[in-house]
């Protein structure tokens, strides 16, 4: 029955060679526990109907042998071993506890620390970060066992069983799994307007001045947040925060700047009452919270173009029967970036995360005041992605990258339609295993990864009904007050190790046709399958996700699985991150539609310079991007942060211009979001020192 060649599966995932007298000490044990005695006879009965082979797990070993004790009718002895294996499952599982304690006390930064979900946004470790961190164990365990009970009362064990092998086996990987909440929304905020934070467990009234607005605002988002696993995107923030303030100063208040609105000692201008609300909530939202395990909230607005603008807001109307005035939410945007950009220069401000919106055509911006706006900004130093459209069917606002709008229309309940989506769930694809797989077991890839897909729509919708179940039962409060819509939040199928799966299938990565047959064919078939399962109350998209966790994890799986893997983390990029031979206008083209056009949750492009651009350089960059169909992008230089005098630098320098110190700290994108590299994880440290930054010539 046994070989001394077999080798089983330890809960630690190591091979270790099997030991026969492991298990006859086991059931021994288990006899003398309840004051009887194995013979040699008894046990070999035993042994006799527990089959073991290589790769056998540990767990199912143990749980051969109990059925195995019960079958010989020693009752009483099966349960002495259940509660065996119980206590010493509890044992390990304190002691685990135990050395990650330790552990990410001596951690660098809270990102390392991590066991599961390594996050820069997390800047600081103390006691707080410890207390999120110890249960999440606990939270997958539980998450895994609602979703793959509700897979099999709709699809039957062997899909729920299936699931489990993919995941455990890391072709797969369930996003956020730590969380019961769903992921990320993009928020209309007109149910608070009209009511407050009452439903949604709040006890603010709706805001009813400009200062009401502010405290409400920043109550309102720690509210929403601390119910969501990822971001928050407020894209109606700032017509809102224009509509009180031409409340208080008159519409026209954008021409008055200097008018002094303060009686108190401070003879505050307008300007200056705006710029202190831009402080409050900015600088409020900052903050770690207790809520989201001393991080600070996700937090992401929109700009807009004026034609942008009309397609998403032309039917939109206030309370009091009025409508958004263009002029002077035109000038409040902008005064915002000029006045965040600048803020930036004063401290570390991660968020909001920006996106300006834009509409295309002919090869260019429609709007050309504001393409010149953007590439100013840009030019002055600014971080903040642009999304680019050909028309207004779509949306960039939280983490998801890109939502199609299915409703621009306007309710006096929810406010505008075409704002309130996101995504409920992000299960990913480890592409590089699944092709590696295939290949290696003469198997056609097409037909594994196309099983791979159809059982992640499955699990997918699995979760969507138990989102429903926690809905019906009152536990979802921000889909009942109207700030999400259910039908309107996606289920991603998220692909990561795309270009590292091209790589192994002998692909060179640049734009040629190989490659964007390749990448068509894989994004394609899941594209067939998201509009497969599509309903009217179900979307699908598929997104290149971000990342910062799970790229890391996946090469170190697969690399420890014997697949090759070729780099530390799997990026979000369809180019490989250290290439050199890449120039700017290749890396625009291989982020075009020719290669996105099935990613309809969105790719972003992450341009790393040495350098700023001129303004006039940079808005031919945005003509670039418009030709070649590169919808969302970012320009990136990093930032100089002086770790003994603490002067931020919009520059790439190796010494601070003020004290001249060469103890120097940068700022940078991990993923969407800006960090001191110092705060990402010990792995993205790494993969932050191998990005190649082009030169500027």
């Amino acid at each position: 029955m046994i070989s001394s060649e077999i080798f089983i599966i330890k809960r630690d995932g190591k091979k270790e060679a099997f030991s026969l007298d492991k298990i006859k000490n086991a059931i021994s044990k288990a006899f003398l526990s309840v004051g009887s005695f194995a013979t040699q006879d008894v046990i070999t009965n035993v042994l006799s109907r527990v089959s073991i082979s290589d790769g056998t797990n540990v767990e199912e070993i143990q749980n051969q042998v109990e059925v195995a004790l019960m079958a010989e009718h020693y009752y009483s002895v099966a349960k002495a071993y259940m509660l065996y294996r119980q206590k010493h499952l509890e044992d390990r599982e304190v002691r685990d506890k135990l050395k990650f304690l330790m552990d990410y006390c001596d951690a660098s930064n809270p990102a390392s620390g991590s066991k599961y979900d390594a996050n820069a946004n997390v800047e600081n470790k103390n006691i707080a970060t410890l207390i999120g961190e110890l249960p999440k164990s606990n939270f997958i365990r539980l998450n895994r066992r609602l979703l793959t009970d509700r897979l099999r009362d709709m699809y039957g064990k062997e899909a729920s069983d299936r699931y489990l092998e993919l995941l455990n086996h890391h072709f797969i990987y369930k996003n956020d799994e730590t969380n019961l909440a769903n992921y990320c929304a993009s928020i209309t905020m007109y149910p608070w307007l009209i009511a407050g934070t009452t439903a949604v467990g709040g006890n603010s009234t709706a805001p009813t001045n400009l200062k009401s607005f502010c405290g409400g605002f920043i109550n309102m988002v720690f509210i929403v947040s601390s119910m969501l696993s990822g971001a928050c995107a407020t894209p109606e923030f700032l017509m809102y925060m224009n509509y009180f303030i031409g409340l208080e100063y008159g519409q026209d208040y954008y021409k008055h700047l200097d008018k002094l609105a303060d009686l108190s000692l401070k003879q505050r201008s307008i300007d200056k009452i705006i710029t202190d609300c831009f402080e409050q909530i900015v600088y409020s939202i900052n903050q770690p919270t207790g809520a989201r395990n001393f991080q600070a909230v996700f937090w992401n607005v929109a700009y807009y173009d004026k034609y942008y603008f009309n397609s998403l807001f032309e039917h939109f109307v206030f309370p009091d029967g009025s409508k958004p005035d263009w002029d002077s939410l035109s000038w409040l945007q902008k005064r915002f970036m000029k006045w965040f950009n600048k803020e930036r220069t004063r401290t570390v401000l991660t968020f909001p995360v920006e996106t300006m919106a834009l509409l295309t055509k002919d090869g260019d911006v429609l709007d050309k005041e504001y393409g010149d706006f953007t590439a100013e900004m840009y030019a002055e130093g600014h971080s903040f992605f642009t999304y680019m459209s050909d028309n207004a069917d779509s949306l960039s606002s939280c983490c998801r990258l890109r939502n199609e709008i299915q409703d621009n229309g306007f309710s006096y309940t929810l406010g505008a339609g075409g704002v309130s989506t996101g995504s409920k769930s992000v299960l990913t694809i480890n592409l590089n295993r699944c092709i590696q797989h295939a290949v290696k077991s003469g198997i056609l890839y097409p037909f594994f990864l196309e099983e791979v897909v159809d059982l992640v729509h499955k699990v997918q919708l699995a979760y969507n009904e138990n989102l429903k179940l926690l809905q019906a039962k009152g536990m979802l409060p921000l889909f009942d007050a109207g700030y999400i819509n259910m039908s309107r939040q996606y289920l991603t199928i998220g692909v990561n190790g795309l270009v590292e799966a091209a790589q192994f299938m002998g692909i060179d990565i640049n734009d040629n046709p190989k490659y964007e047959a390749f990448v068509q064919e894989i994004l394609g078939m899941i594209e067939k399958y998201n509009k497969k399962y599509r309903t009217k109350e179900v979307l699908f998209n598929c997104e290149m996700i971000p990342a910062e966790n799970v790229g890391v994890k996946h090469a170190k799986w697969d690399k420890e699985a014997g697949f090759q893997t070729y780099r530390e983390c799997y990026n979000s990029y369809f180019y490989i991150v250290e290439d050199k031979s890449l120039n700017i206008v290749d890396k625009f083209r291989l982020h075009g539609h020719r290669y996105i056009e099935h990613l309809t949750g969105g790719s972003a492009l992450h341009m790393n310079l040495e350098e700023h651009l001129s303004k006039e350089q940079y808005r031919q960059l945005l003509r670039v991007a418009a030709t070649e169909g590169c919808n969302y992008f970012t320009f990136n230089i990093p930032n100089t942060v002086c770790n003994k005098c603490h002067h931020i630098d919009k520059r790439y320098l190796h010494e601070c211009p003020e004290c001249h110190s060469e103890n120097v700290d940068y700022l940078t994108r991990v993923i969407g979001y800006m960090k001191r590299i110092s705060n990402f994880s010990q792995a993205r440290q790494k993969e932050a020192d191998l990005r190649y930054y082009a030169p500027v010539r």
